[in-house]
């Protein structure tokens, strides 16, 4: 088998089970993390003053993600391209707004927002073993999207890709937007990712500090992880149960 064709074929299979990746670095990184709680000589900052810091720091590199993918989603138009690798829909190619910057902005969004949670281990090895695996992985699912996208739209996007990084953004590219920002669409497909950013970190923050003989929880974190849930229960009932989040006809 040619290598072109083997790593198609692998791309299309990661895909398939993309959403393994997360559960692995989910399960591992708690691991680390409670290993690092109950020695903490492993971690330079625990039970420091900069500790919180750190964790606030952590949370706002997920949220900086997140805001990548609302801002992306946002401004795409149904039917195009960058969201599956079998059955792929691309009725048009997106060149504008983020997709004028780079080629795969919600790549890069969902990188940041495990990033951040991967570095709430305090563990620097894991967070680089993360950051090494997330571009293997998704290298693969890269190139079988881009040979879709070559093979639909031909010269149109091989001259767009010219110009057009892959994941590090070219701001000199920018475009504007030829669309108005979507709040419906970013409602029904981002609730998911903003509600489990603040439960993963409540999460953390309750396991490690029931840890300690002293434990000091972060409530504002804890009313935000809440919050986020009755947010995600409300809009998953307005987009099955009404027509307030259905894009107008």
């Amino acid at each position: 088998m040619a290598l072109t064709d083997q790593m198609e074929r692998q791309g299309h299979w990661l895909f398939k089970y993309r959403s393994i990746l997360p559960l692995l670095i989910f399960i591992l990184g708690l691991y680390i993390f409670v290993q690092n709680e109950a020695n903490p000589s492993n971690w330079i900052v625990e039970q420091t003053v900069y500790e919180h810091v750190y964790e606030l720091g952590c949370l706002l590199i997920s949220l900086f993600g997140f805001f990548i993918r609302v801002y992306t989603v946002g401004f795409t138009p149904p039917n195009t391209s960058g969201r599956n690798t079998e059955r792929q829909v691309a009725d048009v190619l997106n060149t504008k707004g983020i997709y004028s910057v780079m080629r795969n902005p919600l790549y890069v969004g969902n990188f940041f927002m495990w990033l951040g949670i991967a570095m709430l281990t305090g563990d620097l090895w894991f967070t680089f073993s993360f950051i090494l695996l997330y571009f293997l992985y998704y290298e693969r699912i890269i190139f079988t999207e881009e040979q879709f996208l070559k093979a639909k739209f031909g010269d149109t996007y091989i001259n767009w890709a010219a110009k057009t990084p892959v994941v590090v953004p070219n701001f000199k590219n920018f475009v504007k937007n030829e669309y108005k920002f979507n709040w419906r669409k970013v409602l029904r497909q981002e609730k998911n990712g903003f509600s489990a950013v603040f439960i993963i970190f409540s999460l953390f923050d309750i396991i490690g500090e029931q840890m300690k003989v002293l434990p000091e929880y972060n409530i504002v974190l804890h009313i935000a992880g809440a919050l986020s849930v009755l947010a995600y229960l409300i809009l998953k009932f307005l987009k099955y149960q009404t027509k307030l989040l259905q894009d107008p006809v």
